[in-house]
């Protein structure tokens, strides 16, 4: 996220050495893409507690699983 603006003065004229918003899109999407792959087999990829949570209420996950996949993922 630090590199999504940074700019260098040469004289008056400041460079955008920065990967811009859309480089910062791309690195977050891509790691969780990467994450997916990597360890979407073991556990269906639950990355964020809140997708748990939503599997859960929607009746696609069960509740006693509920508790341990929320704390590993904190």
């Amino acid at each position: 996220m630090l590199a999504g603006k940074f700019f260098a003065t040469e004289g008056a004229t400041p460079i955008n050495l920065g990967i811009g918003l859309v480089g910062v899109s791309l690195a977050f999407g891509l790691t969780v893409l990467t994450m997916a792959y990597a360890i979407g087999h073991v556990s269906g990829c639950h990355l964020n507690p809140a997708v748990s949570l939503g599997l859960f209420v929607g009746g696609r996950f069960k509740g006693s699983e509920l508790p341990g996949y929320i704390i590993a993922r904190c």
